[in-house]
């Protein structure tokens, strides 16, 4: 799966279309997966397989399923998805409002 934004797509459509040929490309608007491309002529196979993975970043993204589900969804091993959050810029751990407490509480015990 090839990975553009919409910035490049606007200045260069015809090297996203080339891209599509090989497999889905993946539009990220900001830093956050928009849209797919997928070139008509490739095979239902060959598109399912590129857009499970942006499927799955997707819903991740949003809450909607954990990171594990998000594997399973994608169809690919638990690494190769992290390693494709990862080259799509999108964090695997984030934070809440439980997280300053947390690093306090782990600062003071590494400092014991």
């Amino acid at each position: 799966m090839h990975v553009t934004n919409v910035r490049e797509l606007k200045k260069n459509p015809s090297r996203a279309l080339r891209l599509a040929k090989e497999g889905p490309v993946l539009i990220l608007k900001g830093n956050e997966p928009d849209a797919v491309l997928v070139h008509l002529t490739k095979s239902l196979t060959d598109t399912e397989s590129g857009v499970r993975p942006a499927l799955a970043a997707s819903l991740y993204r949003d809450g909607c399923v954990s990171l594990g589900k998000a594997a399973k969804i994608s169809d690919l091993s638990l690494n190769e998805f992290i390693d494709h959050l990862g080259s799509l810029g999108m964090d695997v751990v984030g934070s809440d409002e439980t997280t300053d407490g947390e690093t306090r509480d782990l600062s003071a015990w590494r400092s014991s």
